[in-house]
């Protein structure tokens, strides 16, 4: 399970940010993640909850924003969202793009701090 390497190193993150801002208690972690990632949200959810029971933040929690596959439509000129994952085309006029422009974010947003 990859999962928990990609929670380890989420903790990583964390821990260094949370030098730079001092003493600090971490109560929540925000990350960005879609479908395109190849992380499962559910198995990330569940190795983050045995990753930090042995780091300085057992306390925190993994907020998860999932951010939808989004493409660049050559036809509209717009960034739209996609029919579904098989199938890459403009939700609006049906062009099929490989110009990917969002889905796969694996990505620390925010931290939240007491």
């Amino acid at each position: 399970m990859h999962e928990l390497s990609i929670a380890v190193t989420i903790l990583d993150i964390v821990a260094e940010e949370a030098v730079k801002l001092g003493e600090c208690r971490v109560v929540g972690v925000h990350l960005k993640l879609g479908p395109l990632s190849g992380v499962a949200q559910e198995a990330l959810r569940g190795a983050f909850e045995i990753a930090r029971e042995n780091s300085p933040y057992p306390d925190a929690k993994l907020l998860v924003e999932l951010v939808p596959i989004s493409i660049s439509c050559l036809t509209c000129g717009a960034t739209r969202s996609v029919v579904s994952m098989q199938q890459l085309c403009c939700s609006v006029c049906g062009t099929f793009t490989s110009d990917i422009v969002g889905g796969r974010e694996l990505e620390v947003t925010a931290l939240e701090v007491e």
